[in-house]
């Protein structure tokens, strides 16, 4: 959508909402559709090509407002991540479907879905212990809880483990950066001699620093064999995965327990939507469950709804799969893939360039839109380098720490970029490392 068609749009959108304002009191005040009414109004998964703004402006009458926010809104959120597992090829134990244990919800961020995530191990684990040894109280058990993720997981991960009062171990990452099973395992084997109880383990697709994939296919075995509940953060990778050519990075999906990533990072839908799916909805949903007068509804034992306020943090929610909706539907999924396509051609573009010119070296391997690289040369030489390009305010590079080597990070991130734009941004970054080099020499 080019902005002179976003301009037409929008306006139609204040006419839509005006005319139902104007309109509001011929409607329903309370929805008289049954539980499951959306599913069978929608197909099943998403399309592959582009459908019409039209199309979808006229469902939204059709299927959504006698629905009203709810129950539209949750059933459609139910189906949209049920649509987006299948984009992703997830193995059918986290999707909903008609009468499926698992099933997906939107979080607020990344960082809700680890918490969420953490307090739901928690609890089952608290559970099972207490079940086996009735006399054993909680405090006994979450004094010897410990949690693990790679030393190159986010910040994020760390704080969920503060808040959830656990302890958090790092687990140190090989030469490609990745988590592997026999270092998780080492740690294991020390911290359960040491009277401690591992419980839970985060395994990211995609780090931050570098984007680099911790080993799924042995870590996974490793949490299962050791009843560890195991969590899968590909905050910004995830969105590749619905390409054929990247959906070997999410193997080893099936040994976890709960997967996450941000379409909002890198999928074309605004902020905040983050994908969590769970194996088993009565873990997460046992955890946080709570049912006050205020809150009950007729139809909340008959086994055919979802409340999806026992599924995180806060009880209120937004309609935030509408979004989703609307983004799967003008792009296809044929669109949403090119989208990915061209981003991860773009950044191989960029790392052609630095590989041309002999003075910067790549710290990382390429694999989706990020590409880490520096000058040859101190950490003060590279530091001095990115003051350079930042306050020239012309490109914005995040650095990182790799193995003691201070590294820019170039990100192909926007919607509207093209070769002519890393081009241009390769050149700027050229032409101030030449007038730093220079100024080194005087």
């Amino acid at each position: 959508m080019n902005s002179r068609e976003f301009r037409r749009r929008g306006k139609e959108m204040v006419d839509f909402v005006a005319d139902y304002l104007e309109g509001i009191e011929g409607r329903q005040v309370y929805p008289d559709v049954q539980p499951g009414y959306l599913r069978p109004l929608v197909p099943t998964s998403a399309p592959e090509e582009p459908d019409t703004f039209e199309d979808i402006i006229n469902d939204v009458e059709k299927i959504i407002m006698p629905g009203a926010a709810s129950p539209a809104c949750t059933e459609l959120e139910t189906v949209m991540m049920d649509w987006l597992g299948k984009m992703l090829k997830l193995p059918e134990a986290f999707l909903a479907g008609e009468a499926g244990e698992g099933g997906g919800v939107i979080q607020g961020s990344a960082s809700e879905a680890t918490l969420m995530a953490l307090l739901a191990a928690r609890t089952k684990v608290t559970r099972r212990l207490q079940a086996a040894s009735p006399g054993l109280t909680q405090g006994a058990i979450m004094e010897k809880l410990v949690a693990y993720s790679s030393d190159q997981a986010h910040s994020s991960v760390e704080r969920a483990g503060l808040i959830g009062g656990v302890k958090l171990k790092a687990i140190p990452s090989d030469g490609k950066f990745a988590m592997r099973g026999s270092a998780l395992q080492e740690a294991l084997e020390r911290d359960k001699a040491e009277g401690l109880i591992p419980f839970f383990v985060v395994a990211t697709l995609g780090t931050t620093s570098c984007c680099s994939f911790d080993n799924l296919l042995e870590v996974g075995p490793v949490c299962n064999k050791e009843d560890m509940w195991l969590h899968i953060d590909a905050a910004y990778a995830g969105s590749s995965f619905i390409c054929p050519e990247f959906r070997h990075l999410l193997n080893g999906v099936e040994f976890a327990d709960s997967f996450n990533f941000n379409p909002h990072k890198w999928l074309l839908v605004n902020f905040d939507c983050s994908a969590m799916w769970v194996k088993n909805r009565t873990d997460l949903i046992g955890a946080f469950k709570l049912d006050p007068l205020y809150l009950k509804h007729s139809h909340q034992d008959s086994g055919l709804i979802t409340d999806y306020r026992h599924w995180q943090l806060p009880l209120g929610r937004r309609f935030r799969s509408l979004k989703m909706w609307f983004v799967f539907r003008m792009y296809g999924i044929k669109g949403l893939q090119a989208y990915i396509r061209k981003h991860i051609q773009l950044a191989h573009e960029f790392e052609h360039l630095l590989h041309q010119d002999p003075r910067f070296e790549i710290c990382a391997e390429v694999t989706l839109g990020l590409v880490c690289f520096r000058l040859k040369g101190s950490n003060k030489l590279n530091e001095a380098l990115l003051e350079r390009i930042n306050s020239a305010k012309k490109i914005h590079l995040v650095p990182c720490h790799l193995k003691g080597k201070f590294v820019l990070r170039f990100a192909i991130c926007s919607r509207t970029v093209e070769s002519t734009h890393v081009r241009l941004a390769w050149d700027h970054i050229s032409q101030l490392a030449s007038d730093l080099l220079r100024a080194e020499k005087e």
